[in-house]
């Protein structure tokens, strides 16, 4: 009897843990609501500004503030990789500061990727306004994207540890491709 109670907690779970459930939801919130009144905002653009730098700038900006986001997100993996370092025989002060950065990076890893992801669908969205040219930056930029598109379906399978490390591995391709696209 104590095994099928036990049994029965675990499937009405969900497959989000209850302590993210919050700050997903409001993350997941406030990115549509964004991403619907900035895609209004960007189809009202009239014809003659597409092609300016006024509108070159509103593009680039969804990428820049999609990047702040996105070395947040980022920033949990670096940290979790020098906390697990064995340099900190001496270091006990510092490293009590990377972990209280890390329990930081951890709440906000999840929230600040949904946000992010709407950024990216919103530059997406721009620069084929502006105009999609086959050169190094854009080309990189759609690689990015491509290999952004399973990172959040495999983050959901982490939760119940049926993604195989396909978050990570994905997550780290796209890290790449991301850094090409935004410093070269």
């Amino acid at each position: 009897m104590n095994r099928m109670a036990k049994g029965n907690h675990k499937s009405s779970q969900g497959w989000i843990p209850q302590k993210e459930q919050i700050g997903m939801i409001i993350a997941l919130i406030v990115a549509v609501v964004y991403v619907f009144w900035q895609l209004k905002g960007l189809l009202q653009t009239p014809s003659s500004t597409l092609h300016s730098k006024h509108f070159e700038h509103v593009y680039k900006d969804f990428g820049s503030y999609a990047r702040i986001a996105l070395f947040v997100v980022l920033a949990y993996y670096v940290l979790l990789f020098a906390l697990r370092q064995r340099i900190w025989g001496s270091l006990s002060r510092v490293k009590k500061w990377f972990s209280s950065l890390l329990r930081l990076a951890r709440r906000l890893h999840t929230p600040l990727a949904i946000i992010a992801i709407a950024l990216i669908v919103l530059h997406t969205v721009a620069v084929f306004m502006y105009g999609f040219k086959f050169d190094f930056n854009n080309i990189s930029g759609l690689l990015a994207l491509l290999v952004l598109l399973p990172v959040p379906v495999s983050g959901l399978l982490r939760y119940q540890r049926l993604d195989r490390k396909w978050h990570l591995r994905t997550g780290l391709a796209f890290a790449v491709l991301f850094l090409i696209h935004s410093f070269l």
